[in-house]
Formats: C-alpha cells, structure tokens, sequence
C-alpha cells in the first residue's frame, strides 16, 4: 500500500505552488460508452502552469472561477477529488471547491450525471440510479492511467444525491424492502417522493440492480454534503463501511430534507471511529452551491422566483462558508 500523504506535505505541496506561477488548469472530460448509451461530460481541474486565465463556470447569477484552459500541469503527481452534483444540478456546481483544493495541490474531477442532471433528464437514468456510482467508478477508471493523477491517493465529495451516491461508493447498500417500509410509515418524506416519482426500484430487475455491491475501494476517503437518501440505505451496511467519511448537516432548511432521518441518521450508523460531522448552525443546503452574483438573488426573484432561495444569504456568508469547507475538506483528505 502507498503511503498516506500528510498534512504537512500537503501544505508544503500549496506553498511550492504559491511559489511558482500557479493557475487552476481546466480540460473538458468526454468519456464515451462502449453501448453508446450513457456518454459522461465533465471536467479536470488541476495545478497548472500559466501567467494568464480566463473566467469559466459563471454567469449572470454565479460567479465564475479563474482557470487556464488546456495549460500545462506542474510537475509530479496529484492526489484525486471526484465530486458528484446533486439532483438536476452539473459539473459547475463545486467548481468553487475544485479552484480552492487545486490550489492545495489536489487534481479535481466532475461530471454531469445523466438522467439527474441540468441538461439531461432522461427518465430511464433518472430510475437507473445505480448508474450514479458507476459514473463516478468509470470517471476514476479514465483518469487513473492520466500521469498528472496519484492513483494511490483517490477521494471523493458528494452533494444532496451526490451525497447519496458517494455513500454507495463507500459501501452503504440500497435495500428495498426496508425503504419500501419507511416510506410506508412515512409517505410524505421527501426522498420517498423524489423515488416514486422516479419509479426508482419499482421492477424486481431494478430492486436487484439497486441492490448490488456499488462500492469502490480505491476511493481512500469521502466528504458527504448534507445529503438525502440516508433512509434508503441498509443500517448493517452503513455499520460495515471502513473508509474514513466527513459529513456537513445543513441545519437551515431550504429543502426539506430531515436532518434527523439524513445526515445525523447516517453519522449514527457509520462506525465512529472512522466518522467526523459538522453541522455549522447557519449552513442551508444550496450553500455547498457557488457564490451568487451581485444581482443573482434580483435576476431569480424576477425571472425563476421559485429557485430565489438558492441565493439567499449566497454571497460573503456563503464565501466564508465555502472557504471554512474547502480549508476541512483538504485537511480531512490529507490525514487519509
């Protein structure tokens, strides 16, 4: 086994980038199926070599990120962060994180899930979740023969059903019989919602599918982003995870979700010793979103008034938040 890189190096890694002319490196990642069924678009971000950048994953409500398109990598190696977006959200969601973890000399990785994502909402992936973590498996399977990626040293992030899916990846197993039961008691849960609109798990083919060992072992650690769908999980699978996990609870409720049957239900079930929780009282759910523009929160009022709330507190608060998880999320990774 490859040795597990420290704190320390990791800092020194960051100050012999701030040393150098250091930018975010950007490249766009097209990984095509062999069935020609469920292609992948994302992107790599990485520690570059470049004097000049360009403004990329913005617009008029998000603020965009600094990057080098297609610049040289610095030398040696990088440890890897995959990040998987939350329901109908894509690649640019986290980019926020990946410029402030490249710059902690991490390469970062996203891609657009298809079926649960802002430009694909196709409605058999949408009921073929089990494909979410096999998307993030086949980004680690492409990127591993990439030279500027330490294959040894692979984590991953996850927000909302990005949570849920980093979650399969360490190990917690879909069990449908125990979910078809707590949905029973609790109908108006909004993951039971979210499922059977889906048909999620409906067929006896799809109950197996959902149901299968999805996990990844070459995924060293994960960070969960106030997730949804911890009920949906087999309690003894949960119990049996041996990957280090830092969970955020976002206490402020924006979405719905139950931080009692979420979150806090999840660290409960996972073994101690190997869990960290956070839970800082003003983080709301859209927060693990990017920064919101000037007049972000105005342009939603008038023109998409029932999304507003993504914005809302979405500027210097949610900055400072952005840089307190990014400062814990490379801090967690570097001890694993």
């Amino acid at each position: 086994m490859t040795l597990k890189p420290t704190l320390t190096a990791l800092l020194f890694s960051a100050s012999a980038l701030a040393a150098q002319d250091s930018a975010t490196g950007m490249q766009q990642l097209m990984i095509l199926d062999t069935q020609d069924t469920r292609h992948l678009e994302g992107f790599l971000w990485y520690p570059a070599q470049a004097n000049t950048t360009v403004q990329a994953h913005g617009n008029a409500v998000w603020e965009p990120i600094n990057v080098a398109p297609d610049a040289p990598a610095l030398s040696g190696q990088f440890p890897l962060v995959v990040l998987s977006h939350g329901m109908f959200g894509n690649a640019r969601n986290q980019a926020w994180l990946a410029e402030r973890l490249v710059a902690q000399g991490y390469a970062v990785a996203a891609i657009d899930h298809p079926g649960t994502s802002t430009f694909q909402r196709d409605l058999d992936h949408q009921r073929e979740l089990w494909n979410r973590p096999k998307d993030i498996s086949r980004l680690i399977d492409h990127l591993s023969a990439d030279p500027r990626i330490d294959a040894g040293h692979i984590y991953m992030a996850g927000h909302s059903l990005g949570g849920f899916t980093a979650v399969a990846l360490a190990g917690g197993r879909y069990d449908p019989d125990g979910f078809d039961a707590f949905c029973a008691a609790m109908p108006d849960d909004l993951v039971c919602g979210i499922f059977d609109r889906w048909n999620v798990a409906k067929s006896p083919d799809d109950r197996i599918a959902m149901a299968q060992d999805l996990s990844d072992d070459r995924i060293r650690a994960f960070a969960v982003f106030d997730l949804g769908g911890t009920q949906t999980f087999a309690a003894k699978s949960l119990g049996a995870i041996d990957s280090p996990v830092l969970v955020y609870g976002a206490p402020v409720d924006l979405e719905g979700l139950n931080l009692d049957i979420e979150s806090r239900a999840l660290v409960a079930a996972l073994p101690s010793a190997l869990t960290t929780y956070y839970e800082p009282d003003s983080l709301a759910h859209f927060d693990f979103l990017g920064v919101c523009t000037e007049n972000g929160l105005v342009i939603l009022k008038d023109e998409e008034p029932d999304d507003a709330f993504v914005c809302a507190e979405g500027r210097e608060a949610r900055r400072a938040e952005h840089a307190q998880i990014a400062s814990d999320v490379s801090a967690f990774f570097a001890r694993h």
